[in-house]
């Protein structure tokens, strides 16, 4: 379980506490400026805080355990070196210390799930902005995380990639991974998590099944919108 208690960051989460269970896919969802990339920096341990997994404070993992715990994808996509995107995603693989033939096997199941063997062989700055994203998140995959954090990672991805990554994102938790990830369509977070945390002004505004905390209530509330609900569910659609 990956908990944060009373969460403070100045400016930016007032008292946030949140507990996120493995198995399970949690969206993060909240206008502008309400603190969801904080929040999910804090729960990957980027900013200190009151943050544990399972029993232990995050902040007293080592670095190299907590890299492999916990897969972080912040929003931008910037690349440092053009690499071709075989080896960016192998990098994803720094924190273990295994077989070639594992490490092998664990860049080609993530090549494979984001699309990527065409691409296998080109410089990563040769890409578009929703191929690099989608080689970024190999990049976390290829490292085997027991927590998937991602913000914002349907940015920049055409409908049939992101509904794909969705899937797989299903799947991951379906064999017990712990997947959050920030947001903002309303509707993604309806039809495809099974818990939702709403942020507002830094605080945690609601947070529960989609169904309670995405109602039309907490909406006029946070977002200032009278809306409603359409379709069944898993398939439904915001109207406002």
């Amino acid at each position: 379980m990956l908990r944060a208690h009373a969460l403070t960051v100045a400016g930016r989460l007032h008292g946030v506490s949140v507990e996120l269970r493995p198995g399970r896919v949690t969206a993060i969802v909240g206008p502008n400026g309400a603190g969801k990339s904080t929040l999910l920096a804090a729960l990957a341990g980027l900013i200190a805080g009151n943050v544990s997994l399972g029993d232990r404070a995050l902040s007293t993992l080592p670095p190299q355990a907590r890299a492999r715990a916990i897969g972080f994808l912040p929003q931008g996509h910037d690349v440092a070196w053009n690499l071709t995107v075989a080896t960016l995603v192998r990098l994803g693989r720094l924190p273990h210390r295994t077989a070639r033939e594992t490490d092998d096997r664990a860049v080609a199941n993530a090549l494979t799930a984001m699309a990527l063997n065409p691409l296998a062989e080109r410089p990563v700055g040769t890409l578009s902005g929703g191929e690099r994203a989608r080689a970024l998140l190999a990049r976390l995959l290829a490292g085997e995380p027991d927590w998937i954090l991602a913000d914002e990672p349907l940015a920049n991805l055409d409908l049939g990639h992101a509904r794909a990554l969705l899937t797989h994102f299903r799947h991951l938790a379906d064999a017990g991974k712990g997947v959050v990830l920030v947001l903002h369509d309303l509707a993604q977070a309806m039809n495809h998590a099974d818990h939702v945390v709403v942020l507002h002004r830094g605080s945690v505004a609601a947070a529960g099944i989609p169904d309670h905390a995405l109602d039309s209530a907490v909406i006029a509330r946070v977002w200032g919108v009278e809306s409603h609900w359409l379709g069944e569910p898993r398939k439904r659609a915001l109207v406002w």
